[in-house]
């Protein structure tokens, strides 16, 4: 599994790299990039399988995991201070690779945003890591403090489009750039009811479709729709453990680059499951495209 992981990654590195490295400026003075003993491949090898290998902490799965059962595959391996210090170059990469995992869809595509908390509630005063970032939003479960991660997946489980943003934001907000390579129906919750957003969706050929509220008059709808309404769960099998066991969500972090990248890295790990929460729909049901 690890040698497969950084086989992909590194084929990807190699393309982008090559290209990304014609547009970095020349330095004036000093080394723009330091060499280090780990390529970017390895880095981001080491980051993704940090969420497969079931450890709570990366500094744990650095010291006690990487440093000593896995020396032979990283013979350069650097401290664990300075591997801290190199990650933040691999957040492009990283996110871009990350794009290219994403699926395609079969015509059907549920969207969801889950709450990152930075800090507990009665700690936010005195937050100062993410003060310029992080925002106030209330979810189903209450208040936090922290970010959101907007998740669309199809009935098979794959991730379709992700993005990141500060609590704060309105859920509707992130989803025509979300959608913006995605055909078919897409079911949301409450939150994403809104008829110009409906509009707009209809004219890229999307099928906006949300459950409504106690107060809304009841629209007719087709069988399917209300059973694909009422399977949108399948989003929250993908969250939980993203964020119970891949530990996206926790209050350790010290910079905004890190954090980053263990969400994306996280993700990246959760497309290499070979198993992944499924609706098994037959082919016969889907819609044609």
């Amino acid at each position: 599994m690890l040698t497969r992981l950084f086989c992909e990654i590194d084929d990807f590195c190699q393309d982008f790299l090559s290209e990304w490295n014609k547009t970095l400026l020349t330095p004036k003075g000093g080394h723009r990039r330091r060499h280090c003993g780990l390529s970017e491949s390895e880095i981001m090898t080491i980051l993704v399988h940090y969420h497969q290998a079931g450890y709570r902490t990366f500094k744990w799965y650095y010291q006690r995991h990487v440093a000593v059962f896995l020396k032979g595959y990283f013979p350069q391996l650097p401290s664990y201070q300075r591997f801290i210090e190199l990650m933040p170059r691999v957040l492009l990469p990283l996110t871009l690779f990350m794009q290219q995992r994403c699926q395609t869809g079969r015509g059907i595509a549920f969207i969801d945003s889950t709450p990152l908390k930075v800090c507990e509630n009665l700690r936010i005063p005195r937050h100062h890591t993410f003060r310029e970032n992080a925002g106030r939003g209330k979810s189903s479960t209450g208040w936090f403090y922290g970010f959101k991660l907007h998740l669309v997946v199809d009935d098979c489980g794959n991730i379709l489009s992700f993005a990141l943003t500060s609590g704060n934001t309105d859920d509707r907000t992130p989803v025509p750039t979300l959608l913006k390579a995605i055909v078919g129906k897409v079911f949301g919750d409450r939150g994403y009811i809104s008829k110009a957003l409906t509009a707009s969706l209809a004219e890229q050929g999307i099928e906006w479709i949300t459950s409504l509220k106690k107060n809304m008059k009841t629209v007719a709808r087709d069988t399917f729709d209300v059973l694909m309404l009422r399977k949108r769960s399948i989003i929250e099998t993908i969250n939980d453990p993203l964020k119970n066991i891949s530990q996206l969500e926790h209050t350790r972090h010290r910079s905004l680059a890190n954090y980053m990248i263990n969400i994306i890295a996280g993700l990246v790990a959760y497309s290499y499951q070979d198993k992944k929460p499924a609706l098994n729909l037959k082919t016969s049901a889907l819609v044609v495209i």
